[in-house]
């Protein structure tokens, strides 16, 4: 089985998008080995930029450059990315709106050693509240791919999560992204497990637990947590009548309060959610922290089969 982070395919599209067009500017925090910015360095170093550990002002040069003209990546861990910088991003690159993509990497409790730190499970409140900050959290390597190629189109700010662990391939080349838009990918009629991010792997095989239960579970990916395909948790809400939301993220503020407070508004149904809890992570391998925080399939089996019972 064939398997990448999804930072690996952040690092390959770059490359790509500098061969098609000499106005993407890449930048960095002294992390390009990491954030996988380095190819675009080596292939077209007069595009390249480090800011050296100093992410606010990373930020803010992004936004300068973009008033030029220019298409910039600035990228760096998502904890010093969203969180350090996040008063430069919100004045400098926000309220002007501008024509800046954040590629922040190592995003969520899956960083694993590295700890509490840099494990930033809030990154995706953060830039959500941000107004006209699309944010962006794909699934596998073909997804990120595809996010970051959509992202360059797009006019205007980008928040786009990457993770540090690889995960199988779930999409191929004929893969087709939109920004916006939700990706159902299980029919079920008795619960819906909405998912973003390295959990759409993790929603995939917990529906496939249910079913061994005799329960069908529609599978949804969100990408696009901001917009949020509104329609497509509708149609699954009157359909299916609950919903589970399963993210690598805090509760609070994530995937789990878009759904709730989208659907609050147009079609109240009981939202169930998984993610972290109120609570730092700590070092550890990934796949055990994941297990740990209840960020798993089993886990998600549980949510839903409990959500069952309040429809």
């Amino acid at each position: 089985m064939k398997m990448n982070a999804t930072r690996d395919a952040y690092g390959q599209a770059l490359v790509d998008l500098g061969a098609k067009n000499e106005t993407v500017i890449v930048m960095d925090a002294d992390l390009a080995a990491a954030t996988k910015t380095g190819g675009f360095r080596k292939a077209y170093p007069d595009r390249f930029y480090n800011a050296g550990i100093a992410e606010g002002n990373l930020m803010s040069v992004a936004g300068g450059m973009a008033t030029m003209g220019y298409t910039v990546f600035a990228s760096s861990f998502a904890m010093f990315a969203a969180g350090r910088a996040f008063e430069q991003i919100r004045n400098t690159i926000g309220y002007p709106a501008l024509n800046v993509k954040i590629g922040a990497t190592h995003g969520g409790i899956s960083v694993g050693e590295d700890g509490a730190s840099h494990q930033c499970n809030e990154d995706i409140a953060l830039m959500r509240v941000i107004p006209g900050m699309t944010v962006i959290n794909p699934a596998d390597y073909q997804e990120a791919y595809a996010a970051v190629m959509a992202a360059a189109e797009l006019d205007g700010p980008v928040y786009l999560r990457f993770g540090r662990l690889a995960l199988p391939h779930l999409f191929d080349e004929n893969y087709k992204f939109e920004i916006g838009k939700g990706v159902q990918l299980r029919e079920g009629n008795d619960v819906t497990i909405v998912a973003t991010g390295l959990m759409v792997h993790e929603a995939l095989a917990a529906a496939d637990e249910l079913t061994a239960q005799g329960i069908n579970a529609r599978v949804i990916n969100i990408h696009t947590i901001k917009p949020l395909d509104v329609d497509i948790l509708v149609k699954a809400a009157q359909e299916t009548g609950v919903i589970v939301t399963a993210e690598e993220h805090s509760v609070i503020g994530g995937l789990g309060s878009a759904v709730a407070e989208a659907l609050a508004e147009t079609c109240p149904v009981p939202v169930l959610r998984v993610g972290v809890e109120d609570t730092f992570g700590e070092s550890g391998p990934a796949k055990d922290l994941l297990k740990l925080y209840g960020l798993s399939a089993e886990n998600i089996a549980k949510k839903a089969a409990a959500a069952l019972a309040k429809k």
